[in-house]
């Protein structure tokens, strides 16, 4: 199926009129609905706003009555499309604005807020931690088994990255320390959340 001139002015009439992808689709036999939404993107055309038609503009020889109109006050306004050669290739993302009870959705290339992290366990268990982290084995990942913690410290990136290595807890991947810091009970994360 090509889109002819004919085709393409029937599709953007009937798009005018309010006609639904659908319609049109049907009304040019052919053509799936999708295509014709393509179509009316690639024109430039799919800034209608809402589903219902809008009104034909009565002529001067048929006065309607000015009590019975609708008020334009309530219909958002139209725009007109730009042309794609007129369109910004690279428009600056902003960050979404997210409603009560969502995250923020930050926009691909953007640095990232400051996430929770380590900041928020106590200065005692940090202490621990670090206490612990000096007594460490400083193993790499293939010396590790199911009796070594797992815990990784450093950046993996450089050579200076291991594993803590001490004796884990029964049932779990890491050492009394570090259990004390991944492992949180339930209700100081949930206070942690206030």
């Amino acid at each position: 199926m090509s889109w002819t001139d004919e085709r393409v002015e029937t599709l953007k009439k009937m798009w005018g009129e309010g006609q639904s992808a659908s319609q049109i689709a049907k009304e040019l036999g052919g053509v799936t609905r999708n295509a014709v939404i393509g179509k009316v993107h690639r024109l430039g055309l799919s800034n209608r706003v809402g589903g219902a038609p809008e009104p034909v503009k009565a002529k001067p020889a048929d006065p309607a009555p000015k009590s019975e109109a609708r008020p334009t006050a309530a219909k958002p306004a139209r725009t007109e499309a730009k042309p794609a050669a007129q369109r910004p290739e690279h428009a600056p993302a902003a960050p979404v604005q997210a409603s009560p009870g969502r995250k923020q959705i930050i926009p691909a290339g953007q640095p990232l807020p400051p996430q929770p992290s380590a900041g928020e366990i106590s200065p005692e268990a940090l202490a621990s931690v670090r206490e612990v982290e000096k007594k460490a084995r400083r193993i790499s990942l293939m010396e590790l088994t199911e009796r070594t913690c797992k815990w990784p410290i450093g950046d993996p990136a450089t050579e200076d990255f291991w594993f803590c290595g001490l004796t884990t807890q029964q049932g779990k991947p890491y050492c009394e320390a570090h259990v004390g810091v991944a492992f949180q009970p339930m209700s100081s994360r949930r206070d942690r959340r206030r």
